[in-house]
């Protein structure tokens, strides 16, 4: 039994709110939040992991050019932020990844935070952006022909914000969940060789 991509939309957007609500607190008090229980108590089914490979995928960003994930991943690290509008935490994570971004540009670090929002909230996206002043890439996920966000759905994120580090050449260095924060950010990128 399929979602249609409406309802699809509004179940992630659901859950994203559902699972930062207790997170809130945390977060303010600075600490990691841990990734959301699977079935089993543990990860999540699919969730990837640390050592997968990170799957390639080509999206459009807010200005309607295509980002291939591969072609962009060959140049240097990324920083992979899936996140929401709706989502506070993400809201509050976006000025870290900013900040670590402007850090770590010049040594070769690339930047996409891909949102789960989709193209019909692009002109609010774009407006959060644009006050924000976030400078690097943002693209929006998108249903392929099965009701299948083409992003999310293969990397696993079952909540927001979820944060990837990726070596060039694309295996996954570092997966976290929930509000991360900046200092967790940095000791990720430590072991991730720039370019």
């Amino acid at each position: 039994m399929g979602f249609r991509p409406g309802l699809r939309t509004l179940v992630l957007v659901a859950m994203a709110f559902l699972l930062a609500v207790p997170r809130g607190v945390a977060a303010e008090e600075g600490s990691a939040v841990p990734p959301g229980p699977g079935a089993d108590g543990g990860e999540p089914a699919g969730a990837l992991m640390p050592g997968a490979a990170a799957p390639d995928f080509t999206v459009r960003d807010l200005d309607g050019g295509a980002f291939h994930f591969a072609e962009e991943n060959a140049k240097g690290p990324f920083l992979l932020v899936f996140w929401s509008i709706f989502c506070e935490p993400c809201r509050l994570e976006m000025p870290v990844v900013q900040k670590v971004y402007e850090r770590h540009r010049n040594a070769g670090l690339r930047v996409a935070a891909i949102s789960l929002d989709g193209e019909p909230l692009k002109s609010t996206i774009t407006g959060f952006v644009r006050q924000d002043g976030y400078t690097f890439r943002i693209l929006i996920d998108e249903l392929d022909g099965k009701g299948m966000f083409r992003v999310s759905d293969p990397y696993g994120v079952v909540a927001t914000p979820t944060v990837f580090v990726v070596e060039q050449g694309g295996r996954i260095a570092f997966r976290g969940v929930g509000r991360v924060g900046e200092e967790e950010i940095e000791k990720a990128l430590q072991p991730v060789p720039a370019k």
